[in-house]
């Protein structure tokens, strides 16, 4: 029996399978790199070895090293979680080789799926329906085309091709990509289906020849090629269900299949079902299967690596419907590019368990408080389930548990989640892999624009009681009091559109007299100002507010007889709010601002951490809007850098290779050379 398992993963997942160990009386043991040292994951485990370095290839990627800590720590079992080296078939037989037990299938069979062109050719003898696929890109007979990785899975290396002119590019971007990822630049192309849902069978085998099928899961919900909403069971005819069933399990044996894997498929409009993968590891995606079937797939895991058979011989009924979100830091203001920072607050309301099955909310997540969100890894932060009874119930329950959490310090793709799961489409399960390009109303934020001001008056009031409570004399005074009423009190901050500016007066019982935002600071956007106790500059109609109460933490307005209780969190100059309507994140400016040095005009600043992999241009160079000046590689994924405007590249102040912090200056493009 297996008595100490080291997980070669980090976040999440390692999280996952030690929760589960803990129940099984498994001793369990941690890898982490430099970055990752101070992490939840490295905390919860029994034992934890050091990685030296950041990078996965520096640390998570090294067979040697992860070997070497298994040995130096005792252990005598090794479980991939999903990444890395989880479908790495030379892994696998390393981890045997040594005399450990893996917790995973076979490496021959890891090395049949992880070739997804030969996975593809035995899979078709099978009789399993393909789509047309091509290895080189002169082979390419029609068009649309997707690009994929043959090694790993998550949506690295992706590429939609529309036309010829764009295929030698994106082709040389996915490997760049791909290999980056998975330490392997193999791509091929097949054919894109527009509007089919991405279906896939979880399936689980054992070393006494059984293979089962545990139900259908619907991913169509995807940005980048990446699934960010999963739900189980997928909502389909009872045949087309079966079918994908038979494929699946077919597909197990066709590899002597041992331990849990996913076969994917692309479900076309007309109804035919394609081929798409087979993922040789536990998925994602895992928990909502576990939600529907009561199953802890990771207990299974480890019971078949030590030779059990399978408790069961058949699909079981899914009891219920779950849906899980992936929430990740992705900052929606620069077109949902990977975010790092602080996570300051990360609390969700109403979780009944995490990381193993559990009736109601389920949070799976690799980060806490305070948990710094690094460059080096992929952005996903946590993985949020809803089990209910019925599907609308689900999307209902977890939409507003998103919607009331409190993630403060890194920007996240939380609004995008909470509008998915409240549109009509997704409601109606008429969703499929192109739902988020024909839906651009989901990428708006939940706060509206014309309810920031309040926003801003809360965090004022808040700022003002907070100074009042660390006074040291007169604090009981109410802020900003005069004998005789004069100037109004202003505060600045710094919004998701520009700079807001809260003006406002409270009379002698520290009620508020009257509050405005100036139609000058109001943010970008607006039809005009908000105020209160009066009318505006431009002349609209002012919403009567009154201040119930007003907290270091917590404001309470009464705006046109209706209450809106504002939480507040302040970190530094940073305030976070969290509101009916939505949250918003402000900086509260200086009221005498330092001077600071220009930055010259046309200036392109890096959006995060990362490194210059290519420049595409020369100092001098005449550009057009639009155009690729360089490539920005960060959290395994390529950023394009383009041309804001026609004019000519001044200054390209960074090399490839070169790293750089947010807000560097990449390149300057002005409007005539300045040689």
């Amino acid at each position: 029996m297996i008595q100490r398992l080291l997980v070669a993963n980090r976040g999440e997942i390692a999280r996952r399978i030690f929760a589960t160990c803990r129940t099984l009386g498994i001793t369990t043991i941690a890898v982490h790199s430099d970055a990752d040292a101070g992490a939840p994951f490295v905390a919860e485990a029994d034992l934890a070895v050091r990685l030296p370095g950041n990078t996965p290839a520096e640390t998570y990627l090294r067979i040697d090293l992860v070997l070497d800590a298994a040995r130096r720590a005792g252990a005598d079992a090794v479980h991939p979680g999903y990444g890395f080296l989880a479908e790495n078939a030379d892994f696998a037989a390393a981890v045997t080789d040594a005399g450990l037990t893996w917790v995973g299938p076979p490496a021959k069979a890891i090395a049949a799926m992880g070739d997804k062109m030969a996975a593809k050719a035995l899979l078709a003898d099978a009789g399993v329906p393909m789509l047309p696929t091509w290895t080189e890109a002169d082979q390419v007979t029609g068009f649309p085309v997707l690009v994929k990785a043959a090694a790993g899975g998550g949506g690295r290396g992706m590429r939609v091709v529309r036309d010829a002119a764009g295929l030698a590019e994106a082709v040389a971007g996915a490997r760049r990509e791909a290999a980056a990822a998975f330490g392997d630049g193999t791509v091929f192309m097949e054919r894109y289906v527009e509007r089919g849902r991405h279906v896939e069978v979880q399936i689980f085998g054992d070393t006494h020849g059984t293979v089962v099928a545990l139900g259908v899961r619907d991913c169509s919900i995807q940005r980048r090629h990446q699934k960010i909403v999963e739900e189980a069971p997928g909502v389909l005819p009872p045949r087309v269900r079966e079918r994908l069933h038979e494929a699946a399990v077919a597909a197990g044996r066709a590899v002597d299949y041992v331990g849990a894997g996913t076969v994917e498929f692309l479900l076309a409009p007309d109804g035919e079902v394609h081929f798409l993968e087979m993922n040789t590891r536990l998925q994602v995606e895992h928990p909502v299967t576990e939600a529907v079937t009561g199953l802890d797939l990771v207990r299974l895991q480890l019971l078949v690596a030590e030779g059990e058979p399978l408790p069961l011989a058949a699909t079981p009924p899914a009891d219920g419907h779950a849906i899980e979100v992936r929430l990740c830091a992705e900052d929606p203001a620069q077109g949902f590019r990977p975010a790092t920072g602080t996570l300051h607050r990360f609390a969700i309301p109403g979780v009944a368990g995490e990381f193993t099955p559990t009736r109601g909310l389920r949070l799976d997540s690799g980060v806490v408080d305070g948990s710094p969100v690094s460059v080096h890894y992929d952005s996903m932060l946590a993985k949020l389930v809803a089990w209910a009874p019925t599907r609308a119930e689900a999307a209902r329950a977890l939409a507003g548990a998103l919607a009331r959490a409190e993630l403060h310090g890194v920007a996240t793709n939380r609004d995008l989640l909470v509008r998915v799961l409240r549109s009509r489409e997704f409601g109606a399960a008429e969703a499929d892999t192109g739902f988020l390009e024909r839906h651009e109303e989901v990428f708006a934020p939940l706060l509206a624009a014309d309810q920031l001001p309040l926003a801003a008056l809360a965090a004022a009031l808040a700022g003002a009681a907070g100074r009042r409570a660390s006074a040291p004399v007169l604090g009981g005074l109410p802020s900003g009091w005069r004998n005789v009423p004069a100037f109004p009190q202003v505060t600045r901050f710094g919004g998701p559109d520009g700079e807001i500016e809260v003006r406002y007066r409270l009379d002698r019982t520290g009620a508020l007299a009257d509050w405005s935002v100036p139609a000058a600071a109001a943010p970008t956007g607006q039809d005009g100002p908000a105020a209160g106790g009066g009318a505006t500059s431009g002349g609209d109609a002012a919403p009567a507010v009154t201040v119930v109460e007003a907290a270091p933490d917590r404001v309470v307005l009464d705006v046109d007889g209706t209450r809106r209780a504002f939480r507040v969190h302040r970190v530094g100059s940073e305030v976070f709010l969290d509101g009916p309507a939505g949250a918003a994140s402000l900086t509260e400016l200086p009221r005498f601002p330092l001077p600071t040095a220009e930055l010259a005009a046309g200036s392109l600043l890096a959006p995060l951490p990362g490194a210059v992999t290519r420049v595409h241009v020369e100092v001098g160079q005449r550009v057009t809007a639009g155009d690729l000046l360089l490539t920005l590689e960060a959290m395994k994924l390529e950023h394009p850098v383009l041309a804001p405007t026609d004019g000519v590249v001044a200054e390209l102040p960074v090399p490839a290779g070169g790293q750089v912090d947010t807000g560097a200056v990449l390149a300057v493009v002005t409007e005539e050379d300045p040689r």
